[in-house]
């Protein structure tokens, strides 16, 4: 029986600079960095209240062929990637945190029907959501 998501995948061009990117700005804490057989390096980190998930920071290459490994790098370098949806407490005031940072958001903080919702890259490419969620229904949306 399947308990719980333990593991999760963002993309990155550099690992070193990834895990600076969500240890040292979003907060994260570092979890794992080993080398796994020749050229294969294994970087999570985590968040510190989720114990029970680790985000792995991979860089394009195997198990993905040579072209699968290449689109995904051009992808990120165009910053055309998902990542995470990450939940806050106060959107505008994260939003104000991490734009103070450098952060580069797509989409500043606006209400939806779900909560209020802003949009930014991390230092690889990839989309990360910033959501205050509140309760709704399917008639929110109509």
């Amino acid at each position: 029986m399947i308990t719980n998501v333990s593991l999760t995948t963002v993309y990155c061009l550099d690992q070193d600079k990834a895990r600076d990117f969500y240890v040292d700005i979003l907060g994260f804490e570092p979890r794992t960095d080993i080398s796994i057989g020749e050229g294969f390096r294994w970087v999570t980190v985590g968040h510190p209240s989720q114990p029970e998930l680790d985000v792995t920071l991979m860089t394009p290459g195997p198990p993905l062929d040579a072209d699968a490994a290449e689109f995904m790098r051009r992808q990120l370098e165009k910053g055309q990637m998902g990542g995470l949806g990450l939940r806050v407490d106060d959107c505008r005031k994260t939003y104000e945190d991490l734009a103070a940072k450098g952060v580069e958001f797509l989409q500043e903080p606006a209400d939806r029907p779900y909560g209020v919702e802003a949009v930014m890259r991390d230092n690889s490419g990839s989309w990360l959501v910033l959501v205050e969620p509140k309760a709704f229904t399917a008639e929110d949306f109509a």
